[in-house]
């Protein structure tokens, strides 16, 4: 086995160099592709285990709530109901353990569910009962208003400002996203003799099985855990709080149990990606050069799933595309500004990167138009010359951090891989050509997860509102790339994450509790809207690889809000779009 070899010295390793290599560059067919198409492949929610019994939980509606009295008897009247039991919860804020809550075991889902539904649980009040989406946004930019923790500082902010020609300001929203895989979470467990084995589709075995042993306090070495196909993750199942509900059930009961999540339950019980509210301000001279860049940010952070009243993220977060920005200004200052947590929070494809270049390059946009140039090119003056940004000497104010578990010095900041992508999608795509009425282009770049991604996206905008995207062009500079193939699948679904990020999904909360419930009321994006054509260009790089399964999201949003403008007018600073271009058309005509 791999595993038991010895590690090797890195002193002593050799590597081919690229015209040795056999397989690089190559795209390799994927071998789970036909069973997943033909249905033959295995996820969680297809297993089974001898004796095994199926249990759904009745979860707490709102994050801190308790169970205070809990009537079962109509529930276990329901034909194939065995057993109703009371799960613990772990005190708040909880890390990534259960919610707790009221599980239905019975010898079926189906009799599990009816068995749910005919419970009556009165919960006592918790201490985020308030929680409201509309007034906590009025919270969030009241924060972004005034001065914040520094993240980054350049030159003079304030002289820089105070001297400009002209000061542009501008706010952004970004509203709670659910990961809505598609398969909703499930997990299979078997407790027998003091040893746990557990089957679950968790992305982060290795934290799954030191969460079980610490909830149910045995020795993790009697832990055992057995991935299945995802049925997707995007960062959900990577916590394995529904894994331990399993595990404590099976326990109880002495049989295995399959613990089976509804939709609803997926939707109204996740660990979420963090509410954001961004101001930035920009001063610029009579060229429309900017000289002085402010951005503050406030959003909640995942800190606060292990620390009792976190008041938002540390200013290393804001590396993440924020404080990391490759932009040639002289003066410049990141801010992280407080947000305290009312809800789970958890990683979702791209982090904080989502809600960070959304307001960027948003606001690139917005600046290139306010100096009536041509995006694409204002955006290239903006990244400059080419040169090398250590950013872990100097202008952090918090320089000790690493950026995704590698030493700051070791991942600068490169201004010609930021311009290359800017040009490649430039020169690849269609951009600058003309467009029929009611269509746009729209260009952003972002850098994270050690890649640089640009993005151009034409999108079509009919009357009513509706937004399809056309067509996309993506460059991707990520280092050293072995398979094409699998990059250019991350970015075909960084698009179309991004058009239901963009367009369509938001989740709410009402007196502490989730709003929307399916998805006919959390909207993603559906097949018919989905881009015909997405061309991905690869920069040939013999550098560090980075991800690919993260970066392309948040510019293809921001792309496609500048697209929406520049084939309406509207500018989108809130999200999602909903409703918000209804009308558009007869709007531009009375103007």
């Amino acid at each position: 086995l791999a595993w038991q070899l010895p590690m090797p010295e890195a002193g002593k390793l050799v590597f081919k160099s690229p015209e040795d290599r056999r397989w690089q560059g190559k795209s390799m067919p994927s071998i789970d592709l036909v069973p997943m198409t033909t249905g033959r492949s295995v996820y969680g929610a297809d297993l089974k285990r001898l004796g095994m019994k199926y249990a759904v939980i009745l979860r707490p509606p709102a994050w801190g709530r308790t169970i205070q009295s809990v009537y079962n008897s109509e529930t276990l009247k329901v034909p194939g109901v065995e057993r109703v039991l009371h799960i613990p919860a772990a005190p708040l804020p909880g890390a990534f353990q259960p919610l707790g809550g009221v599980a239905v075991v019975a010898t079926n889902t189906w009799a599990a569910l009816r068995g749910r539904n005919a419970l009556k649980v009165e919960w006592a009040a918790g201490p985020h009962d308030a929680y409201e989406s509309a007034s906590y946004r009025a919270e969030l930019e009241r924060s972004v208003s005034s001065p914040g923790r520094s993240a980054r500082v350049r030159g003079d902010l304030t002289s820089g400002l105070e001297t400009a020609h002209q000061r542009i300001e501008r706010s952004y929203y970004v509203p709670h996203l659910s990961h809505a895989q598609m398969e909703p979470l499930v997990a299979l467990a078997s407790f027998d003799d003091g040893k746990l084995e557990v089957w679950a589709p968790t992305q982060s075995p290795i934290d799954a099985r030191k969460a079980l042993a610490g909830f149910l306090k045995i020795g993790i070495e009697h832990v055992r855990v057995h991935v299945t196909l995802l049925g997707g993750g995007f960062g959900r199942k990577s916590k394995p709080d529904f894994i331990c509900q399993a595990a404590w059930l099976s326990r109880e009961v002495a049989v295995p149990v399959r613990v089976q999540w509804t939709r609803e339950d997926d939707l109204k019980h996740s660990y979420y990606h963090t509410v954001a509210a961004h101001r930035l301000e920009a001063g610029v001279d009579e060229s429309g050069r900017i000289k002085a860049w402010l951005h503050r940010s406030a959003y909640l952070s995942i800190g606060a799933m292990f620390i009792p009243d976190l008041k938002g993220p540390s200013p290393d977060e804001l590396s993440n595309g924020a404080s990391d920005v490759p932009y040639d200004i002289p003066n410049l200052s990141i801010e992280v500004c407080p947000a305290p947590a009312h809800t789970r929070i958890g990683w979702y494809r791209s982090v904080n990167a989502i809600h960070h270049d959304f307001p960027i390059g948003s606001f690139v946009d917005e600046l290139a138009h306010a100096a009536k140039r041509d995006p694409a090119a204002f955006l290239l003056d903006l990244i400059g010359k080419d040169r090398v940004t250590d950013l872990s000497k100097g202008e952090l104010t918090d320089a000790s951090g690493d950026y995704y578990g590698a030493p700051l010095s070791e991942h600068p900041v490169e201004s010609a891989r930021a311009r290359a992508v800017v040009e490649l999608v430039r020169d690849k795509s269609a951009w600058g050509t003309p467009l029929p009425a009611g269509r746009g282009r729209g260009i952003a770049m972002h850098r994270s997860f050690h890649a640089y991604i640009a993005v151009v996206v034409e999108v079509a905008v009919k009357e009513a509102g509706v937004v399809t995207v056309a067509s996309a062009t993506v460059a991707v500079d990520a280092g050293f790339i072995a398979n094409p193939d699998r990059v250019k699948a991350q970015m075909e679904g960084a698009v179309i994450m991004a058009m239901s990020n963009t367009l369509h999904s938001e989740i709410t909360f009402g007196n502490g509790v989730v709003q929307q419930t399916n998805f006919d009321d959390y909207r993603i994006t559906r097949l018919d809207a989905a881009p015909h054509h997405v061309d991905v260009h690869l920069v040939p790089s013999e550098d560090k690889p980075g991800g690919i399964g993260e970066p392309g999201v948040p510019p293809a949003g921001a792309a496609i809000a500048n697209a929406i403008f520049a084939a309406t007018g509207v500018r989108v600073r809130n999200l999602p779009v909903g409703e918000q271009l209804a009308g558009w058309k007869t709007a531009a005509k009375e103007k």
